[in-house]
């Protein structure tokens, strides 16, 4: 296959990447690359909503505070400001775009959510990523500058290594993507590219997130050279439906925002009084998992319950129509019984270091979404501050790529992909076996408590199976399943790392062998 050449070259297709695509486009041509279909990120998995001070009786300075709080302070308060103050220009943005968010009397209505002081949560129903996505979608599609490429697994990103006269650059050209159609390597370059892969939630067992959700990006950035930041720091939704039919369903945070409470079935009592007695149900999510968790291990449960039918029924079907009727698919009537609920893992706080206009380690490489770290959620992220942040920095790196633009070199010439050496894998048994392995392992040994005897039992297996996926890779065609398990295997290994060298308790990361907070809040930095 041809290679192809484009100004900017865009991984991923959910918030981030499409943001990004768009600014850019005004001026520049654009390729957005899309493992799987254009819609198969996190953004249209999305329930909650935005982030955004809209309120009169709402401030930056609330907004700003409740952030630092939910990130137990290991936030940039800079980054927070930055933004926070940019949120509701992002909102404008997406009406613009014609995202149908609810409304009251003709104003936005604003929900809330665990770990906010005010209700500023803008929200389309209870799917509110659907909408962001399809708008998003939608404007990129009529855009002539903008070629959209679904298919493809990118393997990795091109740097002066992959250059026909070879370089120790880390400057990056573009990358390399497995078309799934043909099972052929195709090289893209660029004169700059924007990582939005997303995170890296299937490194776990349970997951809210995607299946595509490999920490494909952290990973190529890290092999590339960049640093990653705060790998630890893995979020665990506390409300995933427990269903042996239906996995990786999220009842959204806006359920306890709403006055659902959590009951153990057991004995029928509520307990969030034992864990946080003046927040309750609508604590940050590390408090309200860490309690789901204790409970369903103390009393041996298969789950917890989330109950919400105290609330009139009307109210009930009118805040939540997409869960209610999946739920009564599966024979749960939300309005009259409670839901069945366990943790899983929801968000990557942690990932590539980025600046305040998405600029990584490596020259010619930005990034934006959950693939980074870029200081906002700190050791915990808040509510619906996601969205916000795909929103915010994919517009600044594109506009920091569009200001720059005079500067950016064209790629010299780029060796195609080889694989002259290499056939068609005999033993696809091997990457479901160790895909399953990992995942298994990192839910028992880095999962919501943590120990370091755990954490190192995890770290020995994790440096068994690097030179078994090393070998493999090898020796064998690239498959997108292949390239899968190369970066969950990776992420798993950047997690372990980060956890084992934080000795202490903050937010997400909470191990029995340092219970206590230190004074002073320190980034886990890894360098390649």
């Amino acid at each position: 296959m041809t290679a192809t050449h484009h100004d900017v070259l865009i991984i991923g297709s959910g918030a981030a990447g499409l943001t990004a695509a768009l600014s850019l486009a005004t001026k520049l041509k654009v390729l957005v690359l899309a493992k799987g279909d254009l819609t198969s990120g996190s953004t249209a998995w999305a329930q909650g909503g935005i982030a955004a001070v809209l309120d009169a009786g709402d401030t930056f300075e609330d907004h700003v505070r409740d952030t630092m709080i939910a990130g137990a302070g290991l936030n940039d308060e800079e980054v927070v400001r930055f933004v926070i103050e940019r949120a509701p220009a992002a909102i404008d943005r997406l009406c613009e775009l014609g995202v149908p968010f609810n409304r009251e009397s003709g104003d936005l209505h604003l929900t809330r959510e665990g770990g906010h002081s005010h209700r500023r949560i803008v929200h389309v129903d209870d799917a509110t990523g659907w909408a962001v996505q399809a708008a998003l979608l939608k404007a990129a599609e009529e855009n002539p500058n903008i070629t959209l490429l679904p298919g493809q697994s990118c393997v990795d990103l091109v740097t002066g290594r992959n250059e026909e006269r070879y370089s120790g650059s880390g400057r990056v050209w573009g990358a390399y993507a497995l078309d799934e159609a043909s099972g052929k390597v195709r090289l893209h370059t660029a004169r700059a590219t924007v990582m939005a892969a997303g995170g890296a939630g299937r490194v776990y067992q349970f997951s809210t997130s995607p299946r595509g959700a490999t920490g494909d990006g952290i990973a190529m950035a890290w092999r590339a050279g960049a640093r990653v930041s705060n790998m630890e720091m893995m979020q665990f939704h506390p409300t995933c439906l427990y269903n042996l039919e239906v996995k990786n369903f999220l009842i959204t945070e806006a359920v306890r925002g709403e006055g659902g409470h959590l009951i153990n079935p057991r004995t029928g009592e509520r307990f969030m009084s034992q864990y946080d007695p003046e927040r309750m149900e609508l604590a940050p999510r590390d408090v309200v998992a860490r309690a789901n968790d204790d409970q369903i291990k103390r009393f041996g449960l298969d789950y917890v319950h989330l109950d919400i039918s105290h609330q009139p029924p009307e109210f009930v079907k009118g805040h939540f129509p997409t869960i209610h009727e999946k739920l009564l698919g599966l024979g749960i009537d939300m309005t009259r019984q409670p839901i069945p609920v366990v943790p899983a893992q929801h968000y990557t706080c942690g990932g590539v270091m980025i600046d305040l206009a998405g600029r990584t380690d490596l020259p010619g490489l930005y990034a934006a979404g959950e693939c980074t770290e870029s200081g906002l959620h700190g050791a915990n992220r808040l509510a619906s501050n996601s969205l916000l942040e795909c929103f915010v920095f994919g517009e600044a790196a594109a506009q920091d790529i569009l200001a720059r633009w005079d500067s950016f070199d064209a790629p010299p010439a780029i060796r195609e992909w080889d694989e002259s050496r290499v056939t068609d894998s005999d033993e696809e048994v091997v990457i479901k076996q160790n895909w399953t392995e990992i995942r298994r392992m990192m839910w028992n040994y880095v999962g919501i408590v943590r120990t370091t005897k755990r954490l190192e039992r995890a770290k020995h297996r994790i440096d068994l199976l690097a030179s078994e996926i090393a070998d493999y890779y090898g020796h064998f065609r690239v498959t997108t399943d292949l390239i899968e398990l190369r970066n969950l295997h990776q992420c798993a290994g950047l997690i372990v790392e980060s956890a084992l060298k934080r000795h202490e308790s903050r937010g997400l990361h909470f191990t029995l062998d340092y219970p206590e907070t230190d004074a002073v809040p320190v980034d886990t930095v890894l360098v390649p």
